[in-house]
């Protein structure tokens, strides 16, 4: 099944790439972002969240100028650790991008005060799976030390599917949680399963935030009988963010974000750094979110190996 690159008029978004195999399609935004803002079944439901009215409050003053960052949803590159003003530099400029093959890489313009590059490259196989490359580039003149962190804003009402690590140490742990302040261990959105931890996307007093060594490296968004779920590599020998998580999933009253890391570099001037997502996507799913051997049983039908 050929794949489609195309310009559309998308939403409230403006100027828009679009990418399909004719089931499934990827919308990224060109006018500012960029923000991979849609993927999901062509004409159907819209597996992330799209605030193009900025309803979500408290957007993100950045320091020094009269621009503002916004959450928008969809799917964005930031880089990790977590810091203001940096973290939250605006990205609301016109994109540069380019068609390939498969896909599209889209580029804005390089962070000035932050003197970095980021780069979305995007492509579709015929069976609609898609394979996000995430670039970071330093373009400053000194040595700067991060990690790439690829964030999914996925729309309200659905479930996170996050495996539990399973590795046999003995008498040695095996997996690192990491809490943030406001996030409360009893939150009647979490499950702590033995197989899994379920984060459910409703409404709570404060958000919730978890971070975890996924050495499974996938995990899964299940939102009205459709299931999204992303792959990426966890290096068990690197050093991670956060006290040393690769997978970090938050939820507030507006959406819930599935969060890949890469391991911390040190990335000299001119350097880049890389770090990989796969993408699929199913319908007509139910997943018995109750009872977790017969979730297990079924999450087996929907995972790659």
């Amino acid at each position: 099944m050929a794949i489609t690159v195309k310009t559309i008029t998308y939403g409230g978004w403006g100027n828009c790439v679009e990418i399909s195999n004719g089931i499934v399609d990827v919308v990224a935004t060109v006018d500012l972002g960029p923000r991979i803002i849609r993927y999901g079944f062509k004409g159907q439901a819209n597996l992330f969240k799209e605030d193009a009215e900025r309803s979500i409050t408290n957007p993100v003053q950045y320091e020094g100028t009269e621009d503002t960052w916004h959450i928008y949803g969809g799917h964005r590159l930031w880089t990790s650790p977590e810091a203001h003003p940096r973290s939250y530099y605006p990205d609301n400029e016109p994109v540069t991008w380019r068609a390939t093959e498969t896909g599209a890489v889209l580029t804005p313009p390089a962070e000035k005060w932050n003197h970095l590059q980021k780069e979305i490259e995007i492509s579709m196989d015929d069976s609609g799976e898609v394979t996000v490359l995430h670039r970071i580039a330093n373009t400053g003149a000194w040595t700067v030390e991060l990690a790439p962190w690829a964030l999914s804003v996925m729309a309200k009402g659905g479930t996170a599917v996050i495996p539990q690590v399973k590795r046999e140490t003995g008498l040695l742990g095996n997996r690192i949680l990491a809490l943030w302040p406001y996030s409360r261990m009893n939150d009647p959105r979490v499950t702590w399963g033995e197989d899994y931890i379920l984060l459910r996307q409703a409404d709570g007093s404060t958000p919730f935030k978890v971070g975890t060594n996924n050495e499974n490296g996938w995990a899964a968004y299940y939102n009205e009988g459709n299931l999204f779920v992303k792959y990426y590599t966890h290096q068990p020998e690197a050093a991670y963010p956060d006290f040393g998580v690769s997978f970090e999933a938050y939820v507030n009253n507006h959406f819930l974000e599935l969060e890949s890391l890469g391991p911390l570099v040190q990335l000299a001037p001119g350097e880049a750094t890389v770090h990989s997502e796969t993408w699929n996507l199913f319908r007509t799913v139910e997943l018995p979110l109750n009872e977790e051997s017969q979730l297990n049983r079924e999450m087996k039908h929907f995972l790659k190996g």
